[in-house]
This record gives C-alpha cells, sequence and structure tokens, in this order.
C-alpha cells in the first residue's frame, strides 16, 4: 500500500497515510462535481466511500462529467462511480445507493465527512439538516456558468441561502472541475488531521477581463 501511495506518504508520513483508511465519507450526487471529488478522493487511500446517487447518464451529461462515457447512457451513475473508483485503487470500499438523499438518510449512517456535489439548493438544505443532526461537517459546492462556490460547514448555518428550485443557467466544465478540486483539497486536508478554513465562504469567478476572483466571507452560526 506505501508503495502506491507513495507521493502522499513522502506528503505527511506513513501513519497519516494508515489513518485514511479508517475515514469514511459521503458524496451526494455522481454528476459533475460527483465524479471529479470521486476521481481525486478514491484514489487517495480513503476507507470507505459511500454515493449516493438516483440518476442515470444522459448524453448531456457526458461533456462535464468526466467518469463517463457515450456508451453509458441509461445507467446507473452511482453504480458506474463506484466500479471505476474499484479500478483506481484497491485500498477503499465503495457502496453505491442508486436513490435519492432523503431515502439514504433513513439509514443514518455514520460519517467522518460529507460532501455536497448536487445541483439545487433543497437537498442542500437536507444535507445541513442530516449533517447537524450528525454532528458531521460537511463541503458545500456549486457552480454555475463559470462561477463557483465552496464552504465547509462546521458550526455554520446554512439558512442564509435563499431555498429555492431555480433552474440554473449552462455550465462550463473546467469551473466543475475547478470546484470539485477545491472541495476534495478541502477533505483530504480535514481527513489527514490538517488544518482547514471552516465556516467560510469562498466565492469564484472570472471578471469581464477573465481575470479569476477569490472573495470569501464569514458564515453565521447555527
Amino acid at each position: 500500500m506505501l508503495n502506491f501511495f507513495h507521493r502522499q506518504v513522502q506528503l505527511w508520513g506513513e501513519e497519516t497515510q494508515f489513518s485514511l483508511q479508517e475515514k469514511r465519507i459521503i458524496i451526494i450526487g455522481c454528476g459533475g462535481l460527483g465524479s471529479s471529488l470521486a476521481y481525486a478522493l478514491g484514489a487517495s487511500g480513503i476507507g470507505t466511500i459511500h454515493l449516493v446517487d438516483f440518476d442515470e447518464v444522459s448524453i448531456h451529461n457526458i461533456h462535464r462529467q468526466i467518469a463517463f462515457r457515450l456508451d453509458d447512457q441509461g445507467k446507473s451513475k452511482a453504480q458506474i462511480v463506484a466500479n471505476t473508483i474499484k479500478t483506481r485503487s484497491p485500498y477503499v470500499q465503495v457502496i453505491a445507493h442508486q436513490e435519492r438523499f432523503d431515502t439514504f438518510a433513513l439509514k443514518n449512517i455514520e460519517a467522518d465527512l460529507i460532501i455536497d456535489a448536487t445541483d439545487n439548493l433543497p437537498t442542500r438544505a437536507a444535507i445541513d439538516a442530516y449533517a447537524k443532526a450528525h454532528k458531521t461537517p460537511w463541503i458545500y459546492g456549486s457552480v454555475e456558468a463559470f462561477n463557483g462556490q465552496v464552504a465547509f460547514f462546521d458550526q455554520a448555518s446554512f439558512d442564509l441561502f435563499k431555498i429555492t428550485n431555480r433552474t440554473p443557467a449552462g455550465i462550463a466544465a473546467p469551473i466543475v472541475m475547478h470546484i470539485a478540486s477545491l472541495q476534495a483539497n478541502l477533505a483530504l486536508r480535514y481527513l489527514a488531521g490538517l488544518s482547514v478554513k471552516k465556516d467560510w465562504l469562498y466565492y469564484l469567478y472570472f471578471d469581464e477581463a477573465g481575470e479569476l476572483i477569490t472573495q470569501k466571507f464569514a458564515l453565521p452560526a447555527a
């Protein structure tokens, strides 16, 4: 195992790498964000990953959802991502839950961290309620057009978001991968016992001149 994770062991040592084997995470959504998150975290040595997604692959998903190919249309997103992770790393247990989050929540599965990879605010509000009930931190991520948001929720309230079912605008594939990468970095640092800035919202966007701007805001406590 240490040879497989050689470059990570160089980064934080054998003890931390072995500790990741004991960690359990839940990724809600296996689309654009979820695909990239699963690739990044699935090959990092995290012991158990629960993947939750009720949906099947459609042709319009594939340009931004890197886990899928054209011949995956009509197949379960969660199961495909789970199978892919298993082929990339033999040191992770992956469980695919082919169901909506409200159904999954009834299972009361314990985890060290929950990661949002959904595409709507009502589900994120439900994730926040579930996380608070289980006293588990969670990482929020959203994308639209060339913009994105990321936050590590610990003590902060999600109530500042106006919960609507508004359909988002179009999405460019690279921003999806960028936001997922930021989420994955926060997740891996937290699980490895490294410092993480909690309860701050990071907003990233390209201005009219094409410059990438990052803003951050403190989130109110629950």
